[in-house]
């Protein structure tokens, strides 16, 4: 089943704010926390070339991170973008 999954960690300002903004869109999604799982926090770096969190993915696409959620957001074309990966 095609998703919008946030791999975040517990005390991430960043990864909160995400989820926040998720919620606020009614954008329904998945928290993979990675907090004390370096194993996959490695493993979605090499795919997004990001090493930072939170990573927010549609599926196996990667959105970014929050400050790139929070650019499609204001663009206007978050919901489209999603509504198209998760098609």
């Amino acid at each position: 089943m095609k998703t919008i999954r946030i791999y975040s960690k517990s005390y991430c300002p960043y990864c909160v704010e995400a989820k926040r903004l998720l919620d606020q869109l009614e954008i329904p999604y998945e928290t993979i926390d990675v907090t004390d799982d370096a194993g996959t926090l490695i493993e979605i770096s090499a795919k997004s070339g990001m090493r930072t969190v939170p990573q927010i993915w549609a599926d196996d696409e990667c959105l970014g991170g929050y400050s790139d959620l929070l650019a499609l957001c204001k663009s206007g074309e978050l919901d489209g973008r999603i509504r198209k990966i998760l098609s």
